[in-house]
């Protein structure tokens, strides 16, 4: 894992930005989980935003990485919503240390839900998490992930002399939506459409960021893929083999019905009676009165 993603370096408390934030990512969470059904939920821990809030699973396991107070800073004082959602079945909470997000101590298979909020970012190799995600995510399991976006203000600031080191992670590390949106498809997770939010600046105060609340309604419809943060949510398909079984019973080859034969007469002349003789006949007689 890397260094503190936001609000590392600050004093003790809460900071305006990383509030912020989490508020757009609880409420886009809370929309993506509500109707995700299961019986087994991961999330990786992030003080301040708990991903699993509405879902109905009851039994779900929180994640927590041997550095998550990298994560955490001043977000570990983040405070809650103040009317949380109740949620409709008895919670069963497991809690699990992880050493390493490449290798989770879960089954192949095992899980319905995956929730991964600014986890990707953190770690050393992307693609591995992916792939070990990918492995312990039942057939149509649901992975969520929410990461910075490098293309906003937040990560221009970043590409500037000095930057904000101390807020968020190096350039390098920032992964970008649509190259997240690839690796998913790679791994044959169906990606949905991605959100974006927080058009405003990155403030250090709440003061600034009053001042730029003008931003979120143009940014939304103007410029929607530069918000600082973005989430993703993929759904993991696996193609079903359908066994067939030998023909048994051949079907009756058609029959083609047999053409009709229909005889044709001259004006004024009777119709032949008596079937093909009786044609052959008439057509003699007739030759023999051209002849006379």
């Amino acid at each position: 894992m890397n260094d503190p993603i936001i609000g590392a370096g600050q004093p003790p408390g809460v900071s305006p930005a990383s509030d912020y934030l989490l508020r757009w990512e609880q409420e886009r969470f809370d929309a993506a989980v509500a109707d995700v059904f299961g019986y087994y939920a991961l999330q990786f821990a992030l003080p301040g935003l708990d991903c699993l809030r509405t879902n109905r699973i009851s039994c779900r396991v929180e994640a927590r990485l041997p550095c998550s107070a990298g994560l955490e800073g001043p977000l570990a004082a983040a405070p809650q919503p103040a009317a949380p959602v109740q949620p409709q079945a008895p919670l069963r909470r497991a809690l699990v240390r992880v050493e390493r997000p490449e290798e989770l101590p879960f089954a192949t298979q095992s899980l319905d839900l995956v929730a991964l909020p600014h986890v990707l970012e953190a770690s050393t190799d992307p693609h591995e998490v992916l792939r070990e995600v990918e492995r312990v995510l039942r057939p149509e399991g649901r992975l969520i992930v929410s990461g910075l976006n490098p293309i906003s203000l937040w990560g221009a600031r970043q590409l500037l002399p000095g930057g904000l080191p101390w807020a968020l992670p190096p350039p390098q590390h920032l992964i970008a939506q649509p190259r997240l949106r690839d690796w998913l498809k790679l791994l044959g997770l169906e990606p949905d459409r991605a959100q974006y939010g927080c058009y405003r600046p990155y403030c250090r105060t709440s003061a600034w960021l009053e001042r730029t609340a003008f931003l979120e309604r143009p940014g939304d419809r103007w410029w929607p893929i530069c918000g600082a943060v973005y989430m993703l949510s993929a759904v993991k398909r696996v193609r079903a083999m359908r066994l067939v079984g030998p023909a048994w019973k051949k079907p009756a080859a058609a029959r083609a019905a047999a053409p009709a034969a229909v005889a044709s007469t001259q004006a004024g002349a009777a119709p032949p009676v008596g079937g093909g003789s009786a044609r052959v006949s008439g057509t003699c007689s007739r030759e023999t009165a051209a002849a006379d």
